[in-house]
Parts: structure tokens; sequence; C-alpha cells
């Protein structure tokens, strides 16, 4: 099976790891195509397995008929080579994510959009994870050998391209997965995020990210937990079944912008962070709506994280949340409401509050992001600051870079919202004085 390279010797240690966290495992060195064949490819240029989709989509839809299924597949499958490949790796994310809508027609004739589920994000078990490694993909006109390609329901979304231990790893990133991303651009349809690794170092990004752009990913858990080298560590910390699916889920954006559309894979601080704040959410009455303090070094993707903050929120917790972004400075607030609105997380045109009548006005109408300046909450000496709404599913988000937010300001924010939830997010280091 294997020749005992340097590589293979990464390879095979990141394959054990992988089977310790359920996935089952073929090597597809020598895997037939067609008629009898191994995964059920009809050649090397298909990418997607699909007798394990079909059987994925017959039992996460259990209620839907052959047809649906049928239709689901064939959207998920179709050529999207006409499409720049990062529209193709949006349009099937959105269809991961959010379930594939089909025509169809019921037993009156009535035609009727059913929305067939890829993925149970809530049961990790109900999916089918599977890695194949020395994977056969070609292309238009040049066939290529994958390290490691990870598989859930019949998809590809895991990409690892792996390099001896005493090769630089930027040479898996600019003598391989370039060339990858140009000659099988099908297999990065589908894909959520690219793992590159010589064993002592590893990095994570996405189909989009330049070389400074894949990421190490320091940490398994919260709780400062490391693998054994980095391999393990981006391993367990990104491709644990709970793990996988939550990240896939939640932590994934694209943004446009004046430039080319990329696609952003939060961080590991980012991960870690958010869930940490996702999970003080979970005891709001017991912190009383206080949900504690972002710390983030300058220029490490505050704007994104507080977008994963609230869009998880809104996925993950039943209610009608309203976020209230505050912060103290006009060009911060458009810079923040630009990264909402590039990244799809604002959908609407004007959710600013031009003044204290303003706000109380946005807080009393259906709005998920309202965006304010902390001046707002100002107040002349010996003025009671009015209530401005006692909702309690309100969510204010701090941004702290000047600490303006402190005092006078933010006493006068907490009775105008006595019943919200605060969380701050800072990049000025916390000092005792």
């Amino acid at each position: 099976m294997y020749e005992y390279t340097e590589s293979s010797l990464v390879e095979i240690p990141a394959i054990e790891l992988f089977r310790s966290l359920g996935f089952q495992h073929q090597n597809c060195f020598n895997e037939r195509f067609g008629e009898n064949s191994t995964l059920g490819r009809e050649t090397p240029n298909d990418v997607v397995l699909v007798p394990i989709l079909r059987e994925s989509l017959i039992r996460l839809n259990p209620e839907l008929n052959t047809e649906s299924i049928g239709l689901a597949i064939e959207e998920l499958v179709r050529d999207r080579s006409s499409l720049n490949p990062v529209a193709a790796n949006r349009e099937i994310y959105k269809m991961l994510r959010d379930g594939v809508k089909v025509h169809t027609r019921n037993e009156l004739g009535d035609e009727v959009v059913e929305t067939v589920k890829v993925i149970d994000f809530d049961n990790p078990q109900n999916n089918d994870f599977f890695l194949s490694s020395q994977f056969w993909i070609s292309g238009e006109i040049y066939k290529r050998r994958a390290d490691l390609v990870g598989f859930m329901n019949g998809l590809p979304l895991i990409f690892i391209e792996l390099k001896a231990s005493h090769r630089r790893l930027e040479n898996a990133y600019q003598n391989n997965l370039r060339d990858y991303k140009t000659t099988i651009p099908q297999i990065f349809w589908y894909n959520a995020f690219i793992i590159l690794s010589n064993g002592s170092e590893s990095r994570v990004g996405t189909i989009t990210s330049d070389y400074e752009h894949f990421n190490e990913w320091k940490k398994i858990n919260s709780e400062g937990e490391e693998g054994i080298v980095s391999l393990d560590t981006i391993i367990r910390g990104t491709c644990d079944k709970d793990k996988f699916l939550d990240i896939l889920e939640n932590f994934i954006l694209y943004q446009d912008g004046q430039g080319p559309r990329i696609k952003i894979l939060a961080k590991n601080h980012q991960y870690l962070g958010v869930n940490n704040a996702i999970e003080s959410f979970g005891q709001i009455d017991e912190n009383r709506g206080k949900l504690g303090v972002f710390w983030h070094t300058q220029g490490s993707g505050k704007s994104f994280s507080m977008i994963f903050f609230s869009q998880k929120i809104h996925r993950k917790f039943p209610g009608n949340y309203t976020f209230v972004v505050v912060t103290d400075r006009k060009e911060l607030d458009d810079q923040i409401y630009k990264n909402f609105l590039n990244a799809g997380a604002v959908t609407e045109q004007e959710v600013h509050a031009e003044s204290r009548e303003h706000l109380e006005q946005l807080l009393r109408e259906n709005h998920r992001n309202i965006f304010t300046l902390i001046h707002k909450f100002w107040t002349e000496a010996g003025e009671e600051f009015p209530l401005l709404s006692d909702r309690s599913d309100i969510i204010v988000i701090t941004d702290e870079a000047h600490r303006t937010q402190y005092d006078t300001l933010a006493m006068n924010m907490r009775k105008a919202l006595p019943n919200a939830s605060f969380i701050a997010f800072t990049g000025t280091p916390l000092i005792v004085g």
C-alpha cells in the first residue's frame, strides 16, 4: 500500500488520526472506475461519491420521494466550470448550509418547492464521514493525485496537502495547491477548507487564501489543549466531527468588496473566543446580561468575530434578537458596517441610528443589526437618560477601541437598555489602575 517515504511518514499518522475521529478510510491509489467501481465514480473527473450522497440524502430526508432526492443530486453535481471558482464554491456552500431547493409536483399535480437537507448539523453521527488517501482526479488536460480528501455525505469538503517533514511548508502551497486549483478546479467547488502540513508545521485556509493567509491552529479547545505535533492539533481542532460541523455552519464567510470576492475561515482564536461568548450567552440569566470581554490583538479580525457571534446566535437560538453595534468614531462605525454588509450579514440599506430618537425607533422595529455611536448616550449635567427599550432580546456589542464606553456613557447605555445583554470587543489591553 505505502512506500515508506518521508511524506508517507506524515500521511500515515494523519490517516490514523482521522480514523480515531470516526472517519472510514480507503487508499484509492488503485481505485476502479465505471462498472464495479470502488467508490461509485464513473471517471476520475467525478469528485462527488454519488452512491454515498444518495444514501445520505435519503436518510436525512425520509419524508421526500426519490424524484426530489434525484433533483437535489443533479443540482449538487452539475458542471460549474463556467462559473468563477469562488462563485461555484459559494453556491454549493449555501446548499450545504441551507439545503437544496427543488421544484417538484405533489399528488394533485401542483408545483411545490421542497428543501432537501444535505447535512445534519445538529447530529454529527447522522452524517457519513469518509477519508480517501491517494485520490485521483482528472481535469480537462491533467490528472493529479491528492494526498488526503475528507468527504461528508459523499461531498469532498476537506482537502489536505502533505509534505515531507524536512520540506518547507510553503512548497505545498506554491508547488502543489496552486497547480491543483488550476488543473482540477472541480474538487474545490465543494471545499470547506484546505490544510497544508509537513507534520511539524501546519496551516489552514480557504480556496482564496494566499499563503500568508493560511493560519496556524494552535489550540484544540478553549482549555488550551494541544496535540503532540501541529498536524495532530489542526486535525483534532478542525476535523473532529462536532468541530467540523460547527466550523462549516457558523465560521465561514464570503466577503465582497472593491477587489475579488474572498472566502474567510475563522482563525483559531476567533473560533474559540466566539464559542466561549456563545456559552456565556447560553447562561444569560445567571450572567445577568454580562457576556464578558472578547480581547483581540490589533488587526486580527474583530468585526468578523462580531459577525460569527451574531450569526451563530441567530441560527442556534430561538428568538428575534437585535444586535446593537456601538463604536466611538464615525469612521470605525462605517468600517464595521461595511464589513457586515460585504459579508452579507446586513441586507438593509440603512440601520445607522442618527440620533437618540432614531435609535429608539429602530429598536421598536424589526432589525437584526443596528449601528450607532456611543455619543448617542450623552447627557447634559443633571439630565437623566431616558428608557429607549425594555426588550430582553437586545444584545449590545461595544467596540472598545478607545475606551470611551466607560463611565457616564456606559452607565447611560445600561439605563436606556435595562434588559439588554452586553459584550465588549476590545483591542486594548485591560489594565487595572
